[in-house]
């Protein structure tokens, strides 16, 4: 059996088994959550919408003063390989840049060495497709943008990993938590939508502008539904006639409960479904693929 088999990561310059991949323990991606990533996905051996990621972990980078010795096309090739050698047919693809480790005795960020990690492990679901999710409404606040731009992906998460655990403690699967105003912000890798009279609503404050989330406002608007980019209060979510979460990591998952309580039934709605579909659908695209070279 290879022992990529579990995953390929790319660190130093060299390829090696996920199990093997190791970071500086003085890196201050580890020591400060000082550090970007974007995640990418394979499907059947295709990226989905792999130059959006890009485009956004660049500007990632750019806005925290970041940056990595390779290209556009040399970054594409690294993580192609990561999944190319892995063997794996449905991956998820990780590509992160931390500060890295300053000169010794320095605290100085200017004089940090940044560095650049990816690596593709099987693709990791929120949701598995056919399953729906239960969360809570946490009263925890999402960390204020004014402090972490949350448009800018990175490693704040103990306020959405605190919302988990008291999801966990309600017997629940997961939580979204709210921005300081009380609307809904996001839950843990996810955004959120609420349909309510044929209208979608997705929170535009306080949150990551994933890529499914993008992916889902397109398709809204191409099958003639309105879409608003707005706030979402706890109150509206739990009246919703139907209401789902996007990521990466599952793509558009119904929600079919909120607080216990059963929306649209606990069923998966009617528009949930044929946004599910077509955005699926898009993945054999080719407008939307690129393809890992096996």
């Amino acid at each position: 059996m290879s022992s990529f088999v579990q995953g390929s990561a790319f660190i130093d310059e060299a390829y090696v088994p996920i199990a093997e991949a190791k970071i500086s323990l003085l890196d201050w991606g580890f020591l400060h959550s000082d550090a970007t990533y974007d995640v990418a996905h394979v499907r059947n051996g295709k990226f989905f919408r792999l130059h959006d990621h890009l485009d956004r972990f660049y500007a990632s980078m750019q806005a925290l003063h970041l940056s990595i010795p390779y290209s556009r096309e040399e970054l594409c090739s690294i993580l192609s390989h990561c999944v190319s050698q892995s063997g794996l047919r449905h991956a998820y693809v990780e590509m992160i840049t931390t500060r890295g480790l300053p000169e010794p005795g320095s605290r100085d960020p200017r004089t940090c060495t940044n560095r650049f990690y990816a690596f593709a492990i099987p693709f990791v679901w929120i949701a598995k497709p056919g399953a729906s999710l239960e969360v809570i409404i946490s009263e925890r606040q999402r960390i204020p943008s004014q402090s972490v731009d949350p448009t800018v992906k990175n490693y704040h998460w103990l306020d959405l990993v605190m919302g988990q655990f008291e999801a966990y403690d309600k017997n629940c699967e997961s939580a979204v938590v709210v921005n300081q105003d009380g609307n809904i912000a996001e839950g843990p890798g996810f955004n959120v939508f609420a349909i309510k009279d044929g209208m979608l609503t997705t929170p535009d404050e306080g949150v990551l502008l994933g890529i499914t989330r993008k992916t889902t406002l397109e398709i809204a608007t191409e099958l003639g539904y309105k879409v608003v980019e707005g706030k979402l209060s706890p109150q509206a979510a739990r009246a919703a006639d139907e209401l789902f979460a996007t990521s990466t990591a599952g793509g558009i998952m119904p929600i079919s409960k909120v607080d216990g309580k059963p929306i649209a039934g606990g069923q998966v709605g009617p528009i949930t479904q044929q946004l599910q579909e077509r955005y699926w659908a898009l993945h054999k695209d080719a407008r939307y693929t690129y393809s890992v070279n096996y």
